[in-house]
């Protein structure tokens, strides 16, 4: 069950693997199902989950799985592949530590079916699959993390921030930390970053409309904490 589908047949260049249409097939068959349950996996433990990542997902298996046969044992052309697969990286936005974890999670699954252990990738596929659903169903659903924000406050430059918002944080929130400090419109503002748990969700606009009160109803923005901290 855990061994490869593929013929191993050994050459002056070393070993290689006799691929037919059949093997083709299968593969890439269950490189896409793998795909559709990583996709619906995602899907569920992030609901902010975008139809881009979403297909990224399902089709990168089988990207993966199609550049490792056209690779076929080749140590030289593997290097190469690899180091352009780095490349992307430097291509691409910021993800969180989940979105990244998926994007590797697919990775490992094309790894597998391209060399033909279609067996490791479907058993891989629903175990880190079912991990992660208990996972996000034990640590997704505590009460302080629905109530995690990050919270952004522009104040005039001529108004001392520290302590200045303190009464308001111990009367709305559980847990407060200023993340950072950021001078813009040339140094006549100040932009403060905090991390707040709320203690009662329902309050979020009375909150707001205080903060406005101290800061000259200057720019406030509260959104959800998770993909502003989970970046790497």
């Amino acid at each position: 069950m855990f061994d490869s589908i593929f013929d191993q047949i050994v050459t002056a260049a070393g070993v290689s693997a006799d691929i037919s249409n059949t093997d083709l097939i299968i593969c890439t068959a269950v490189s896409l199902l793998a795909g559709c349950i990583i996709a619906i996996v995602s899907r569920i433990t992030n609901k902010h989950s975008t139809k881009s990542m979403l297909t990224t997902l399902v089709l990168l298996p089988v990207i993966v799985q199609i550049v490792i046969m056209l690779v076929n044992g080749n140590l030289g052309v593997g290097v190469s592949v690899m180091g352009a697969f780095s490349l992307v990286r430097f291509r691409s936005i910021p993800g969180t530590g989940k979105e990244i974890a998926y994007i590797f999670f697919a990775m490992s699954i094309g790894l597998a079916t391209g060399t033909g252990f279609v067996g490791v990738a479907i058993g891989i596929t629903l175990v880190i699959g079912l991990v992660m659903i208990v996972l996000n169903a034990v640590l997704g659903s505590s009460e302080e993390y629905r109530k995690a924000r990050r919270l952004r406050i522009i104040i005039p430059e001529d108004l001392d921030f520290t302590g200045v918002f303190d009464d308001l944080f111990e009367k709305y929130t559980t847990r407060c930390e200023l993340e950072r400090v950021k001078t813009t419109n040339m140094g006549s503002l100040f932009e403060l970053t905090y991390g707040i748990v709320l203690k009662d969700i329902s309050k979020e606009k009375e909150f707001i409309d205080e903060i406005r009160c101290r800061n000259g109803n200057l720019t406030i923005i509260c959104g959800i904490r998770e993909n502003a901290m989970a970046e790497l």
